[in-house]
């Protein structure tokens, strides 16, 4: 058995300077990235590295997934070498430890979707992902006026004080409401697709800083409208206590790349 497998990184389309390019890129494990051609058409094209395959067979590959320091450095290798193929042309992203026992079983797979990668590469050029996260802090909505003291037991009292609490707080999830139907617009009007992330929760959403993340969406936008989708985007709370809307990007178009499981989340099309 091979002491290396195949590690591939991204489909990506045929461009003047890419072979050039990608021979000076090194990716996982410092290894030089190389492209993996069809039989039949070189116009579409796998991106990979050799990596050691006692680090990504099935049973090394479960353990090291949760080896957060192990797993920064793949992830900052394979963000790299899609990062900078998409400076010079159209990549379609895969996931992340996307692996095959060598370059053949790789150009099999490469010729079995070739199709559907150059379609799906056509439809994501000149395009980039930008990402719109909607947050709320409750703790910043305006307090609800004190209510004049009316003799009233201490039981009622509170009862009284948590409901104009709770009447503060629905009142910033409705302005959340009304800045996201904001940026769907903005989305309608300049997006050609959209995908919906779960929401960031635990000690991911820690880490970002103060406010609960309430939407967390990415938007397919052309090159030729980012300008005016963000603008949009960016005002989506103007107005608004207690909610901030934060726009990211542009990436390449991860969030709408389909793996080559045929797995996974699909992009939806944002409606006219």
């Amino acid at each position: 058995m091979s002491d290396l497998m195949t590690y591939a990184y991204a489909v990506v389309r045929n461009a003047e300077g890419l072979w050039e390019a990608t021979a000076t890129l090194r990716g996982i494990a410092d290894a030089p990235v190389r492209l993996v051609t069809g039989s039949r058409d070189e116009r579409v094209m796998l991106e990979v590295s050799h990596v050691p395959a006692q680090d990504f067979r099935e049973d090394a590959l479960k353990q090291h997934l949760e080896d957060l320091e192990w797993l920064e450095a793949v992830a900052r290798a394979h963000h790299g070498v899609i990062e900078a193929s998409a400076a010079r042309t159209t990549v379609l992203p895969l996931r992340l430890a996307t692996v095959y026992l060598d370059d053949s079983r790789a150009r099999d797979v490469l010729e079995a979707g070739r199709a559907m990668f150059a379609e799906r590469l056509a439809r994501l050029a000149e395009h980039v992902e930008w990402g719109v996260k909607i947050y709320v802090e409750p703790s910043a909505a305006p307090a609800a006026p004190a209510a004049p003291s009316t003799g009233l037991p201490p039981g009622r009292a509170y009862l009284r004080d948590r409901r104009q609490q709770q009447s503060a707080r629905d009142s910033v999830y409705q302005a959340a409401q009304q800045a996201a139907e904001q940026v769907e617009a903005a989305g309608r009007k300049y997006a050609a697709e959209r995908v919906r992330h779960r929401v960031q929760q635990g000690a991911l959403a820690d880490a970002v800083g103060a406010g609960e993340n309430v939407v967390n969406d990415a938007y397919l936008v052309s090159l030729t409208c980012c300008e005016q989708f963000l603008a949009e985007v960016t005002h989506g709370a103007d107005g608004l206590q207690g909610v901030r809307v934060e726009a990211t990007g542009p990436w390449a178009p991860y969030s709408f790349a389909m793996p080559l499981s045929g797995s996974g989340d699909a992009a939806e099309s944002v409606p006219p």
